[in-house]
């Protein structure tokens, strides 16, 4: 069966090529391209060291459209000598099939030149656009034309490439893989083919974690405070540096309605309902209304961009809102040419009375505070202001759901409880032997003891630990209660008491603590049920909070603190983190207004225990928001989180409807040590979401961030001290117990920072803090296995080249590593010398390719792109399951297959090592005593001969050359082999 999939090549240019050697300093430049036993080139640019061709070629894909991962392309620029025809290479560029994208997600790249030899010359790069087309279209023929090229229309969506060996098993790998290690051969498992967005099978060790373009990270050019940004560095631009230097200083219209006073009344009984409005143009803003006061008090602040004024005139009216229409009752009006300028660090304006007018201009009673300025967003009204392309909402839903903020989430501690013992515990029915327990509760956590037995006198013993999270200010108190399991589901409480947090010793080192005895209180009893009793029952505590330890409320991968809970045990700061959140571009909207698509978004940064929010620009695709925000930076092994979501809280609901949660558009995270010291990062990271669908794209969010350390030795120092506080590594917890630890502390801190106005809403906090990140997905299975495997990759690379040297592929080489390894063998002292130089030097080639850019999330490490719609809907779906009995028996089957692999694996390599342990453990005595032998005449021969001689005889056996080598297992492998392990004693 024939295949019509087609790869496209566009050769757009070349740039700073490097002149031969035996030429006039330039070049006669022309790329030629291989691909599956296919050439082609393009015309000769002549005396040109940056050539522009913008032509295009097409290959055919062999008829096995598996084949696919194995193939590449080769691109090769050449310089043509005119008067003798010869031709010399420029450099090369390969691009494995992994790279290989749809149309639609092509774009132009351009790569570096490399070498062909060691001794050649290579310089530039060379602009390539490559893809894959499923359109049925003869294939290039080979030595095809200079300068041939095809015009044919682009692919619909309709024929956009499909998949064409896709690999759906949890295990993927390549052949050179599986023939490095045989025990994964079980990995492979064939799946239907099913469109995708583009052609990108993960082969390993061979991988490439190139997104497509429109999702990568790009460098942006934006005029900030100080100047403009270009490269990392900012230059001055005619205005001075200040604290709002990493963003666009925007001017705003601040006008500031204070109070009034002796307001002119509607009506002989001399009442009023004020309220104040603020005109500028078609922009209105509206304080709120009180009934029957003549001196009100609103001090509330308005805010009107400079960029939408459309008057020169700004007008403030009292109305009275119990006059028809809100009837006019006088105004004020101040011309904008008028208006005094002010930047912080100037002192505030001080607000003044200013006598209202009727509509004819003149003077009636009543007076207005007002305060009337130019400003920034630096200045301190800012963030209680309202906006004035917030007018659309309730004013009163506007005040509480739109402002920016700064939130403090709240000290979190760890709780210990250590039950020791209880006496004098009798039960209600003493025929009986009781099953007792202790119940812990705090709050919302609840925690039992196992059922301890019996002792006489009625003595109970547990010696347990528990750990709880509670939060500063300490609100809820312990509840500790003995129960008597008396039937199925079926507890009886004996007694219980109350101890305040408060009153709990803090420990801050790993020093034991006062244990302490309670008297426990009769369960709904009063004073004479406890005098039934000649002993009161009381419960043997150690309790404390401790300080040591630091309590993690976030993923441990993504953490942005690291510090104990007791502050005097925190370090001096070692830098600052500035964050400019600037604006946000292409948003997808998320619902419908007057007709149209539209979003209300915001931003949230998370650092440390400092969280910000943005103001809420309202009905904006592409919002501006220009703030600017700094946290101290303790460690910078630490994380920062930035997200954008959509405001769903600004429409009135009828009361008892369901809340509404905000909608997520998108994260970003930015780990500080990848940051350069005093460089300020301006980028556009895309936001990418992943839905049922798939992974997708909601926009673009431009950040600028600048880490500044204080001391340069301070930040060096940072990275040998323990990444954790002392206490976690001198009473460590076990990671069960940090994960439902984990789970309760981002619970209270949900709890408590959606108390406060405008709430930080739960739904935002989980998903800032990956609060649900620890349950079982498919597709973060797959891509934790190919990160591994790309780990590996090198290993698998160096068995490989290790191999052929054994077999003599390349004599050359082959001949060059004896002469090394007879160097070292002869040198020992060299080994190490030379193992780090070659470290070292590795280091310096890779420097001239080093990252630029902060990492930023990749579909393709993700998994996101390549993902069955199955794992995507069983990764999404609730906890538990809300699907339909079919859909989940067949999720636990392939649950238990990729198992079964998965536990074969565990079981091969554990079998590799009773191997070792059975050499000297007798369980075979035949092996065993041939291996001890074996090990005695070793020790003889290694004693009286010299080492170099003894490192080299294996070493020239293991590479000696293939005439001389059997295709049969060596005799060791085979001794190996079989000896026994502890398969035979599973059942």
């Amino acid at each position: 069966m024939s295949s019509n999939l087609t790869l496209g090549v566009e050769v757009v240019s070349a740039r700073e090529l490097a002149p031969p050697r035996d030429g006039d300093g330039t070049a006669n430049a022309f790329a030629e391209l291989h691909f599956d036993s296919q050439q082609s080139r393009t015309t000769v640019k002549d005396r040109d060291l940056s050539p522009v061709w913008n032509e295009a070629f097409r290959f055919r894909v062999s008829s096995d459209p598996s084949s696919l991962p194995e193939l590449r392309l080769d691109a090769l620029v050449f310089h043509l000598n005119r008067s003798t025809g010869s031709r010399s290479l420029l450099g090369k560029a390969c691009i494995s099939s992994t790279s290989f994208v749809s149309f639609a997600d092509a774009a132009t790249l351009y790569y570096p030149l490399e070498k062909r030899s060691l001794f050649s010359r290579a310089r530039g790069e060379l602009g390539l656009k490559v893809y894959l087309t499923n359109s049925s279209i003869p294939a290039v023929d080979p030595l095809i034309q200079p300068g041939a090229a095809f015009n044919q229309d682009p692919p619909s969506l309709a024929d956009k490439t499909e998949t064409v060996a896709r690999n759906n098993s949890f295990l993927h790998l390549s052949r050179e893989q599986v023939a490095a290690e045989p025990a994964l051969t079980f990995a492979v498992k064939e799946m239907k083919p099913e469109p995708l967005r583009a052609v990108s099978v993960p082969a390993f060790p061979s991988a490439s974690f190139r997104q497509p373009f429109d999702f990568q990270l790009k460098e942006t050019n934006p005029p900030l405070g100080a100047g403009r940004a270009f490269g990392g560095r900012v230059f001055p631009g005619g205005r001075t540096a200040g604290t709002y230097d990493l963003v666009e200083r925007m001017h705003y219209l601040f006008v500031r309605v204070v109070k009034g006073r002796e307001l002119p009344p509607r009506d002989v009984a001399g009442s009023i309902d004020p309220f104040v409005e603020v005109r500028l143009g078609n922009y209105r803003g509206t304080t709120k209304h009180f009934e029957k006061k003549h001196n009100p008090e609103w001090d509330e602040v308005f805010a009107f961009s400079r960029e939408s004024v459309q008057s020169s005139l700004v007008e403030v009216v009292l109305k009275d809102k119990s006059l028809a229409k809100d009837g006019v009752v006088g105004r004020v009006h101040f011309d904008l040419n008028e208006v005094p300028m002010r930047v912080p660090p100037d002192s505030p304006l001080a607000p003044e009375w200013y006598r209202l007018e009727n509509v004819r201009g003149e003077r009636i009673k009543g007076e207005l505070m007002l305060a009337v300025w130019i400003g920034t967003q630096a200045d301190e009204c800012f963030p209680n202001a309202l906006h004035a392309d917030s007018a659309p909402v309730d004013p009163i839903l506007a005040s509480v759901h739109i402002r920016g903020k700064v939130y403090h989430a709240p000290r979190l501690w760890y709780v210990r409880v250590h039950v020791v013992e209880a006496q004098d515990v009798f039960l209600s029915d003493r025929s009986r032997v009781g099953e007792v327990f202790v119940r812990a509760k705090l709050g919302s956590q609840v925690l039992k003891t196992r059922v301890a037995p019996c002792r006489t006198p009625p003595y109970y013993r547990w010696d347990e630990d528990h750990l709880f999270v509670a939060a500063e200010p300490f609100e809820e108190e312990l509840i500790l209660s003995v129960e008597d399991r008396v039937g199925p589901n079926k507890e009886e409480v004996i007694g219980h008491c109350r101890v305040p947090l408060a009153q709990l010793e803090r420990r801050f080192d790993e020093r034991e603590v006062a244990s302490r005895w309670f008297g426990l209180q009769r369960h709904g009893g009063g004073a004479e049920a406890i005098k039934e009793e000649k002993f009161s029952s009381k419960l043997h505590l150690r309790l404390c909070l401790e300080g040591g330890y630091h309590v993690l409320s976030e993923s441990t991968h993504y953490s942005s603190d690291l510090r104990p809970t007791a502050k005097h045990l925190w370090r001096d700061p070692i830098g600052l983190l500035e964050l400019g959140v600037l604006n946000a571009d292409g948003l997808t909207p998320m619902r419908t207004r007057d007709g149209r698509g539209t979003c209300d978004p915001y931003c949230v940064a998370k650092y440390g225990q400092k969280w910000v929010r943005t103001r809420t620009v309202v009905d904006r695709l592409s919002p501006r928001f220009h703030e600017q925000y700094t946290w101290d930076v303790h460690d910078h092994a630490t994380v920062l989180t930035v997200g954008v979501f959509d405001n769903c809280q600004l429409e009135r609901r009828p009361a008892g409807a369901e809340a509404v949660r905000d909608a997520i558009v998108g994260k970003v995270r930015i780990r500080l040590s990848t940051l350069e010291t005093g460089r300020v990062y301006t980028h556009s990271y895309p936001l990418l979401v992943l839905h049922n669908s798939g992974v997708k794209k909601m926009g673009e969010l431009h950040l600028a961030i600048r880490f500044s350390a204080t001391s340069f030795s301070d930040t060096l120092y940072a990275y040998s001290r323990p990444l954790l506080p002392r206490m976690h590594y001198v009473r460590p917890l076990s990671m069960v117990q940090q994960e439902v630890l984990r789970h309760q502390a981002v619970q209270i801190v949900a709890l408590r920072l959606s108390r406060m106005e405008p709430p930080l809403r739960r739904e935002v906090v989980e998903h800032m803090s990956d609060a649900h990140a620890h349950l079982w997905s498919m597709r973060r299975s797959k891509a934790n296995f190919f990160r591994l495997m790309s780990v590996f990759s090198g290993v698998f690379a160096v068995a490989k080249w290790f191999a052929d040297v054994c077999c003599w592929t390349n004599p050359v080489t082959t001949v060059l590593v004896h002469l090394l390894f007879v160097m070292l063998v002869c040198f020992p002292e060299l080994i190490l010398p030379t193992f780090f130089l070659y470290l070292f030097l590795i280091g310096l080639w890779n420097y001239r390719r080093r990252p630029r850019h902060p990492p930023h999330m990749n579909t393709r490490i993700s998994h996101a792109d390549v993902a069955h719609p199955d794992e995507l809907d069983e990764e999404f779906d609730t906890f538990p399951t809300s699907r339909s009995p079919e859909i989940v028996r067949m999720r636990y089957d392939r649950l238990r297959s990729v198992a079964g692999r998965i536990q074969t694996i565990v079981g091969d390599v554990a079998t590799q090592g009773e191997r070792c342990q059975a050499l000297v453990s007798w369980r075979d005595p035949r092996a065993t005593a041939v291996f001890l032998l074996f090990c005695l005449c070793a020790a003889l021969v290694l004693y009286v001969t010299p080492f170099p001689v003894v490192a080299l005889l294996p070493g020239f056996y293991c590479m000696r050359h293939p005439r001389f080598r059997n295709r049969l297992p060596a005799v060791p492998m085979n001794f190996f082999r079989r000896l026994p392990a502890r398969t035979d004693c599973l059942l």
